[in-house]
């Protein structure tokens, strides 16, 4: 698995760049608009941290100048229904440190500014990437931090289902799963539903 590449800039573009590593192998690596506008001239050495994606169809890489803007790319791929083109996309706008910021906060209205994002999928998005965040910067087990996101996805999609605002059930199941992480999707249900419905009385 490629982590991190360094070599001659053979060619740039708005999405990405081609390397020649020094055993003469080019990669083609996928970039932020951000980072693909800051490359230098065609010959110079640049490098990047590397994300690789293994899919049937295709090997892709993502490269980032830092080890923390790849740790961020891959929390917001780890988000149902937001690919590696979204994550691009709205890293694009917001480096890591910036979106840590949008996630301190409580609108996600500046998601919305993302090309391609709208008011709905930046409230969701927002709701999922804020949960991932704190999981991450409270440094739980890997086994947890891995297990949590899921349940509070499918939880979340539950409430979703039964009429609840996402922004509303969200902040109520990360309450819930803050304070007892191990629980399942139906535990974490459970728990959620006596409480919006005691907000409801």
């Amino acid at each position: 698995m490629i982590g991190y590449l360094r070599g001659e800039l053979l060619a740039r573009s708005e999405k990405g760049a081609l390397v020649l590593t020094a055993s003469g192998v080019g990669y083609e690596v996928r970039l932020s608009a951000s980072v693909a506008a800051g490359l230098p001239a065609v010959g110079q050495e640049v490098d990047f941290f590397v994300h690789t994606s293994v899919r049937e169809d295709a090997i892709e890489l993502f490269g980032f100048p830092c080890l923390e803007d790849r740790a961020t790319f891959e929390v917001l791929i780890g988000i149902p229904k937001l690919g590696p083109k979204t994550a691009l996309s709205i890293l694009s706008v917001y480096d890591a440190p910036a979106l840590r910021q949008v996630c301190a906060g409580d609108d996600p209205g500046p998601l919305a500014r993302v090309p391609g994002i709208g008011k709905k999928s930046a409230q969701r998005i927002f709701v999922e990437l804020k949960y991932k965040m704190d999981m991450t910067q409270a440094g739980l087990p890997p086994s947890r931090t891995g297990a949590a996101p899921t349940v509070f996805s499918d939880a979340l999609a539950g409430l979703a289902n039964l009429g609840y605002p996402e922004g509303q059930a969200g902040a109520v199941l990360r309450g819930i799963l803050d304070a007892e992480p191990d629980l399942d999707v139906s535990q974490a249900l459970r728990q959620a539903l006596k409480k919006l419905a005691g907000e409801r009385t």
